[in-house]
This record gives structure tokens, sequence and C-alpha cells, in this order.
């Protein structure tokens, strides 16, 4: 029987595998921001100026607080202090509480929350809407 690279049981793998940092301009967080694809591994790894925080279904957890304390964590591990800036698709409790409660660390580590002052309307719906500028 061979023992060869084939034939050996895998390691289960992390979210983001070990390795160095990607830097983008502009990062959609996974999966509505849930815990269970996102951790401070993939903030370490991902570097963006702007991470777009989707979700507003609290019972799912969506977005989730941990995923919001793992860019706080994972950010620390940065050598340089780069300007964030998180994007919520929705004004959710759970983004509200985080951004009260944690605003000083987010100060410190140069991460701006940017809240949506305009309204795009197209045909019968209408939402909040933000300019970038890369």
């Amino acid at each position: 029987i061979s023992k060869g690279p084939g034939n050996s049981k895998s390691a289960k793998s992390t979210v983001v595998p070990p390795g160095p940092p990607v830097y983008l301009d502009l990062v959609y967080i996974p999966n509505h921001s849930n815990s269970k694809n996102v951790d401070v591994e993939f903030f370490k790894r991902v570097r963006s100026s702007y991470y777009v925080v989707s979700g507003n279904n609290s019972a799912a957890e969506e977005p989730s607080r941990a995923v919001l304390d793992s860019l706080l964590e994972g950010k620390t591990q940065w050598e340089s202090n780069m300007q964030v800036t998180l994007i919520p698709t929705h004004d959710s409790e759970v983004m509200r509480e985080w951004y009260q409660e944690t605003h000083e660390k987010q100060q410190e580590l140069n991460i701006m929350v940017l809240a949506s002052s305009s309204t795009v309307v197209m045909q019968d719906e209408s939402f909040p809407a933000c300019k970038i500028e890369l």
C-alpha cells in the first residue's frame, strides 16, 4: 500500500490558507459577513482600503459581531496603519453597537465606518448608496 501524498488524509483547511497578505482596494466580506466563513486570519491576509459589510438579519447573525471584532484583531497585525473604511449595506443593531463599543479602538487602528447619506432610486426601489473613489 502506497502512503504517498495522494493517499494521506489532509488536515482541515482554514478559511484563508496561511501565506503572504494580499492587498486590494475593495473587498466584499463573504457570506453576508457571517462568522462561519470569515475570521481573524481573513483580515490578516486580505487587506483592503474598503470592506463592504452586508447583512441585515440578526437571527442569522449577519453581520456578525465576531467578524467585526476579527477585523480589529486582524488589522493589529498589519505593518502599516493604512486607512480602512467599512461600508455597511444596512443600518443594523449589531453594526451600531459595535461602532459605539469599539469606537476608540477603531480610531487607533485608522478604521472609519461610512454612513450613507445618499439614496438611489431605481424604478420602484430605493436604497442607501455611497460613492467610493479609488
